[in-house]
């Protein structure tokens, strides 16, 4: 299943196809919402070698993400993207639902 709800930034793309295509077997960058973290839910980053059947895809360029269909409630309207400063590299989401994060930004509350 492909959805458009979540996008993959360009900075994000170009990170996930250079992670993917250095990593045997894995094709996609999975990404899930858990219950937890310090603001009661928190991203999860995972590498996967296929989809499930409930997983919508989302994919620019060579990259490919994986979001099971009940992560994709709490982060539709999303945008993926890769930050790389001072404080260090990583995945953030730009999510419009979240009514507040943390200072990691893993974790977040709707």
């Amino acid at each position: 299943m492909t959805d458009t709800s979540v996008t993959l930034s360009d900075a994000a793309a170009k990170r996930i196809a250079a992670i993917i295509g250095s990593q045997a077997g894995k094709n996609a960058l999975r990404v899930s919402v858990e219950g937890g973290g310090c603001s009661g839910f928190s991203y999860k980053f995972d590498l996967a070698d296929s989809a499930s059947d409930d997983d919508i895809i989302v994919e620019k360029n060579d990259a490919k993400v994986l979001i099971d269909s009940l992560s994709l409630v709490y982060m539709a309207g999303s945008e993926i993207d890769f930050v790389d400063n001072l404080l260090g590299q990583s995945f953030q989401i730009k999510n419009p639902n979240a009514v507040a994060s943390c200072g990691c930004g893993t974790s977040f509350s709707i």
